[in-house]
Order: C-alpha cells, then structure tokens, then sequence
C-alpha cells in the first residue's frame, strides 16, 4: 500500500467514527465510535512514518495504545456505573451525571 492510501483510510476511519459518535444515541457505540477514531490517528502515524522512513512514529503508536487500553478499561467502567444507576445506556435519557 502507497502512503496516500494508508492515509486515506486513516481519514475514512476517522470520519466514520465521528459520524457514528454524533449519529448513535448508545453510549457503548459511542465508545467503540472513539475507539475507532484512536485506531484511525495510529494507522495515520502508522503511514506518516512509513512515508518518512522513519521509526519514531512506532513510540507514538505505543503511546496512543496505551490511552487506548486505559481508556477502554476507565470507559467501560462508567458505562457500567451509569447503567447501574440509571438503569439505560440511552445518551438521551440523562443530561447531567449529578447524584
């Protein structure tokens, strides 16, 4: 694959998921919307630093891999909370997160 592919799909990817991210009302495919945007921005480092022949971008990737996993683990957790509480995963049945 060129660089102008690899970035092209990075962009379709990252477009995608902000369009599911403003379009799904559930808070669990808004996650997986911003998980998919994560992944979109590592394949774009990944193709930027293909295209430069460099290697640097591989400790980037790792570093947004990391915010990922965290960010999934701290994610999932308040979706669970929030469903405890409110009894949905509905973005439009709650307004605020006050007690």
């Amino acid at each position: 694959m060129t660089t102008a592919s690899v970035l092209g799909l990075s962009l379709v990817l990252f477009v995608l998921g902000v369009i599911a991210f403003f379009v799904k009302r559930n808070l669990l495919a808004q996650f997986m919307a911003v998980e998919i945007m994560l992944n979109a921005a590592n394949l774009d480092f990944l193709g930027l630093a293909r295209g430069a022949e460099r290697v640097d971008a591989q400790v980037i990737i790792f570093l947004v891999m990391t915010v990922a996993a965290a960010e999934a683990a701290l994610g999932l957790a308040i979706i669970l909370m929030v469903f405890r509480r409110k009894k949905s995963i509905q973005s439009e049945d709650f307004r605020t997160l006050r007690g």
